[in-house]
Order: C-alpha cells, then structure tokens, then sequence
C-alpha cells in the first residue's frame, strides 16, 4: 500500500514542479508581449473633445474610492454609467486599491467597460507602493488641465509626490489665463479639515500641509472655482465657503461605514450655459455584513486572478505541494521506530572496505584528527581496509597505510593549519573507484566531505558522517557575517547535509538532541570517540621528573592541566579570569600547564601576563600525540572552559590519566562530565567555576577519589570497543540500503 501510494505522488510531485517551472516561462512571456498602456490620459482628453465638439452643455460623473471593488462597480455602477447619457467619468481618487501593478491592471480592466472617456485624479492609493512611477507611465503627470467647450478642468496631487509649491505656481497661472465660464477642480484627498461626518479611523484622511491647504483655498476663491471633488473618505460630502463648493466622495464601491452620509453612491454632474448642476445618484444596495465580507475576500481573488493568475495558479501550486506533503503526513502510515527486519549479519562477521574523507588530518593535531585516526587503527585492527583522503600540507605526513593526500587550493589560520583541498581532482575520484569502497565515511559537511557524499552517490554506497565540530562557535573563521553564519547557515548547512547520508555518527546524546531539533530524520549513531585506556594508564616516571624540573613545579603546587587548541572559541580568557580571580584571594598555590597552540597564542600570552599570571600559567605549545600522556600525568586537575565540542575527547584522556575534571557546561561536555562522581561542571560563571576548582585544590582525598571515578568512567570508551561498533552501524546502513528500505538512496 505504501509503495502504491509513492508510485502516485512521486510522479504528481515532479509534475507539479514541470507546472511550476512552466508558468513562471509563461509569466516571463507574458510580460515581453502584454500590451502597455501608455499616456491614457491623452488620449481619453482626445475623446472627449471629440465627444463635445460643438455642444454647450454636457454630463459627466464623479466617482470617488473605487478601490477595486469588482462586484458593486463593475456590476452597478458601470451598467448605470452606460445606461444614462454621460459624456464621460471622473474619478477623484482611489480608483485603485494600491500602486502594485495588479491594481493599475485591475483599474484599466474595470474601466475598460465604460462606453465613454474616464480620467483619473492622483490620490493616496495610486500613489502608495511605487504607485506614483505606474500612473505616470500608464495614465500621465500626476497634475495637469484642459479646457472643454466653456468648462476649465483642472487635476492636482495632494499626495506631496509633486512639489506643492510648484503646483501652487501652476495653478496660479492656470486659473489667472482661464477664460472659461465654469472651473472644476479634482484633488484626491479633501481640503476642508474635520467634516462632522468624518470616521474616527479617517481622521487622518486629509490634505495635511497647512500652507498648500491655505494657497489653495485662496485661489479657488480668487479665480472663482465653481467645484472642488475629492475622495478619500468613506461618505458624501457637499460643503460651500466663500463661493466655492467642495465635494468629498467616498462612495463608487470602498468602504462603507453604517451612517447616514456613508452610503454608495457616484455623482452627477450636469453643465450648461444656464449653470451648473450637481446630484448624488444613490444606489440601493443593502449588503449585509457577511456579504460585504465575501465581497472583499472574492475582490481580492479576483484581482489576483484577472490581474495576474499565473500568481494565482503558482499560490495553487504550492498549496497543492502542501496538500502532498499534508498527504503523506496525516494519511500514509508512518513508521517511526527502527527497521527491524534489516539484518545486518552478513556484514558484521566480513572485512569491510572504508572509504575515508577528512578535511583534518596529521601532521595538524585537533580532535577531529586524533578522532579519525583512531577510527582508521581501530577499523583496521578489525581487519577492515580504510582508504582516507585527506589535504596535504607543507609538512610531510608520515603515513602509513591507505592516505591519499589532496593538494590545496586554499590555506588559512595562522600557520595554514586550515585547508581547502581540490575536491575536483580526477586523481581522488580514479583512487576510490578502484579501491571499490563497501560504504563511505565522511568527517565534514563540506569540502572533502562533500567529495565524499558525492562519490557514495554515484558509485551507489551508503555514506555516514560524523557530526564532530559544532560549526556555529567557528563563525569568526569564515568570511560572512557572523550573526548570519551562526544562526541561520551553520544549522541549516548541518541538516542539509545530514539528511543526504544514510548515517550519522555523533558523539554524545547532548549532540543527538540537537541534530533532531534541527530536523536531522537520519538514522543516528550515539557512539564517544574511543581512547587508548591503557596508553594513559601509565607514565614514566623518570620523564614525569624531568619535566616537573623543566617546568619548576613546585612540591606545594596543584597542577592544573588543560588541553586545548589556542583559539576563541575555546574560551579560555573565561579559564584565565577565573584563575585570576584564586590567585588574587591567595589561598591556594597551582600551576597551570595549557598545551596546545593555535592563532590566539600571542593574544592569550599578553592576557596571562595583564592579568598577573605569568608565573601561574605555561604556555607549553603543541605536543607530540605520543607524549600526551607525561602531560595528563604532570596534573593533580583537568581544567577546560570551551562551549564548541561536540564530546571534550581530551576530557576522557584526562579522566584515562586519573584527573577529575573542572569544565563549563555546554553540549557534549554534559554527556561525558557526571557532576560530583568523575568532576564538576558548572555554568559560565567564573565565581561559580572558580569555587568548584577551589574546593577540589583544597582537598586531596576527594581529588584522588574523583581520579578513580574517572579512571573507571573512561574505561568504558576504549578504542577497541569503538570501532566495533561503529562497524556494526556500517553493517546496519549497508543491510538496510542495499535491502532498499534506505530513505536516502
């Protein structure tokens, strides 16, 4: 039933993408051929000088906040229009419901049914959302005049995109030449200030510049205006001062508000040598409320539609992905639990061929190369063969086994540690084909790592991947901003390609709660890095003397030790001012020993040295991984501050020597460090961190209780044991790929 139901929507999904794809074609072909409307106003001012010729009196309407309304004025208005004898139509403003270019195509569709001239005043909605640069292309100036037969019209934009002074000066020139008997004036938004009727949400609703307001008015009635129209408001108005009369009209099809001036309407307007005269034609549509609602819902699909329905059917579209995705969500049957009929027996009991990518590898020491370098001995011991690519750097490697080295295209950090290797190279991709790899195991989500799962895909093996690194705290490493590379494209880099790979090794639960928040679906693995137990059981004692005299640690000094490359997203300024904070207070006498090094050694020194440190704390520098356990033996304390591990591997090599540990608490820490039986872990807090380090100076017996807890702690990661299991999981991901019940093929 399943695969039945697949077998439908793989092929629906991919032709909804072909629809997609094909519609936004359709949409570009559209806008190379769809007819432009340019100049409208010249050409409709044409018509009705045509319409008017030799005639002294004429009709026309006024209609104010059309607003798109496809129904009220497309289905009543126009017909009425139509129907009477009007020479042509105003509108006052608002004959859009916005600047976008729906609504312009919206407005020319609707108007298009008019069987006469129109003409459009510049008000608040044509000019908003770039509307202003649309109706001067598609209609005209946003101000301008003509005179027919004995009538001066004249169209002003209260909006302030034209400057109001300008237009006062215009205006001024205009009126003083006028020989004409009667002067209409069209402005979008009222004049007169605080109409009794007006809506408390439409205070705001008029000409707000007192002095463009003031020029007006006095010379409207200096030139002796007969009639100012203007909308904006949801009402009919009709107001006179001083021998003007002012008409505010809201009504053609916007908002209507329950009032007794706020009713549908248009005005109509007759002119003759006798005068002038001026009625609003109201329309009986009683709409109930609920209605009116489903008039705005369908007026906006409808302009959606008409306007631009490539965009209606592309919000059809992905309304139709959501469906699929809805489908296999709420109607397929789900199982969330592992597959237990995969049997991974065949493979767990023969040798296995790894292929291997890192993008860390010897001689630059980190934990992901230790890491990986204990998966290689610990596979091989198993008598697995393990191929690993790696970069290439200045030093030479002293591989042994199965290494192919990379050349680098980019090398950064203060010593080139980090590189960017060729992943293009032919020679990596030839290497692998003929080592016929069994599965791939990969350590980055990129560079190499992407090679990797790009290879496992074209030669059809599963790929696991090793969550090591917390991307997040390197930020400061990677050449965008960091807000942008911490929050957003670490996550989504790590899910993305997490649920490329069939598997996913991480290192601790804490690791695994945050893969899945993150929407890792994957197969996961909860597997620690192993260690060598027995290496750091032990230590020579006569080394151990040699270099307490090197060092000149004192018999009364607890020694602090810390492992940790020198960088900031190690934290250790955190560690230095916390010890500053024990050193001030004198109670206890310690040296710390911080091995490692890295680009922030200089900074860290002069830190040491500002924070009066100088003879508490040694730099030691980088150690050779074959000495590393003189050092963890040269320590009564493991210290560690840094929040970006993924598992702290030194932390269990310290705990192997016998150390408890003093840590920060973060993720990865969390899993390895049990609060009061192997050492604490505390918050990022220096008194609080400092407390805890101070008590266990304090007191030897709990020291060295705390050292066996930790002793035996770490027992349970050794190598050997680690690479079985990671074998197994190879075992696992193999039986169930090559069964085809894998969900990344």
């Amino acid at each position: 039933m399943m695969h039945w139901r697949k077998a439908w929507l793989r092929p629906l999904y991919y032709a909804n993408l072909l629809l997609l794809l094909g519609l936004v074609v359709y949409q570009g072909y559209l806008h190379l051929t769809d007819p432009v409307n340019t100049s409208v106003h010249a050409a409709q001012v044409q018509a009705i000088h045509q319409r008017l010729d030799g005639r002294h009196d004429f009709r026309f309407a006024v209609v104010g906040n059309v607003n798109n309304s496809v129904r009220l004025f497309g289905d009543e208005i126009v017909p009425r229009l139509n129907a009477a004898d009007h020479d042509f139509v105003v509108s006052a403003g608002n004959a859009v419901s916005g600047g976008q270019e729906e609504s312009y195509r919206t407005v020319h569709h609707l108007l298009s049914g008019l069987e006469m001239p129109y003409l459009l005043t510049f008000g608040d909605n044509e000019e908003s959302d770039f509307g202003s640069f649309r109706f001067y292309e598609q209609f005209g100036p946003h101000f301008f005049s003509f005179v027919v037969d004995d009538a001066h019209f004249l169209f002003l934009d209260g909006t302030g995109k034209s400057s109001f002074s300008w237009q006062l000066d215009w205006l001024e020139r205009e009126l003083a030449a006028s020989n004409a008997a009667h002067r209409f004036v069209f402005i979008g938004l009222p004049v007169h200030r605080e109409l009794e009727e007006t809506p408390v949400f439409e205070s705001d609703h008029y000409l707000e510049d007192p002095a463009f307001r003031q020029g007006l008015i006095t010379r409207f009635e200096r030139h002796g205006v007969d009639v100012v129209f203007s909308a904006n408001l949801t009402l009919f108005s009709r107001l006179e001062a001083n021998g003007v009369e002012y008409i505010t009209t809201g009504g053609a099809g916007g908002l209507i508000v329950d009032s007794e001036s706020s009713f549908h309407h248009f005005v109509d307007v007759r002119v003759s040598p006798e005068g002038i005269e001026i009625e609003p034609v109201r329309l009986d549509v009683d709409v109930p409320a609920w209605q009116r609602t489903l008039d705005s819902v369908w007026n906006a699909v409808y302009s959606l539609f008409y306007v631009s329905y490539l965009r209606f059917l592309l919000l059809v579209s992905g309304l139709l992905l959501l469906a699929i995705h809805l489908h296999r969500l709420v109607v397929e049957e789900r199982d969330y639990y592992p597959d237990y009929d995969v049997d991974p027996t065949p493979y767990q009991g023969r040798a296995l061929r790894i292929g291997m990518y890192s993008n860390n590898y010897f001689p630059f020491v980190s934990g992901v190369t230790v890491s990986v370098e204990r998966l290689r001995r610990g596979l091989e011991a198993l008598g697995d063969r393990v191929l690993l690519f790696v970069p290439r750097y200045r030093e030479p490697g002293a591989d042994d086994g199965d290494i192919e080295r990379a050349p680098t295209l980019l090398a950064f950090g203060e010593k080139g540690e980090f590189r960017l290797s060729n992943p293009f190279l032919g020679r990596l991709r030839r290497r692998l084909r003929a080592f016929k790899p069994d599965i791939i195991h990969v350590h980055h989500p990129f560079w190499l790592g992407s090679l990797g799962l790009f290879m496992g895909r074209r030669l059809k093996v599963p790929v696991v991947y090793t969550y090591h690194t917390r991307l997040e705290h390197y930020s400061h490493f990677v050449p965008l901003p960091g807000l942008l590379f911490r929050n957003l494209i670490s996550h989504y880099l790590i899910r993305r390609f997490s649920n490329k790979c069939q598997g996913v090794v991480v290192p601790t639960h804490s690791a695994e709660e945050y893969l899945r928040v993150i929407g890792v679906t994957t197969n996961t693995l909860v597997q620690p890095t192993g260690i060598d137990v027995e290496r750091f059981r032990e230590a020579d004692e006569q080394r151990l003397a040699e270099l307490r005299t090197a060092f000149g640690i004192a018999d009364d000094e607890v020694v602090l030790v810390s492992v940790s490359r020198i960088s900031k997203e190690k934290n250790i300024a955190f560690m230095l001012e916390a010890l500053a904070g024990l050193h001030r207070r004198g109670r206890h006498r310690f040296r710390l020993l911080l091995v490692g090094d890295g680009p922030a050694r200089e900074q860290l020194q002069a830190r040491v040295e500002a924070l009066g440190l100088a003879e508490r704390v040694t730099l030691v520098g980088a150690v050779p991984p074959d000495e590393m356990p003189l050092y963890y033996h040269l320590g009564d304390i493991f210290v560690f501050a840094s929040k970006s591990e993924t598992q702290g591997m030194v932390i269990l090599e310290a705990m192997a020597a016998g150390l408890p540990v003093v840590t920060v608490r973060s993720s990865g820490i969390d899993d390895v460090v049990v609060e009061g039986e192997n050492g604490h872990k505390t918050p990022e807090n220096r008194e609080v961190w400092a407390e805890r380090l101070g008590e266990l100076m304090a007191d030897p017996e709990r020291r060295a209780r705390l050292g066996e807890q930790a002793r035996a702690f770490a027992e349970g990661h050794d190598v050997g044991a680690f690479a079985r299991r990671i074998h197994d999981f190879y075992a696992f991901l193999l039986a169930q790929y090559h069964s085809g019940r894998s969900s990344r093929r």
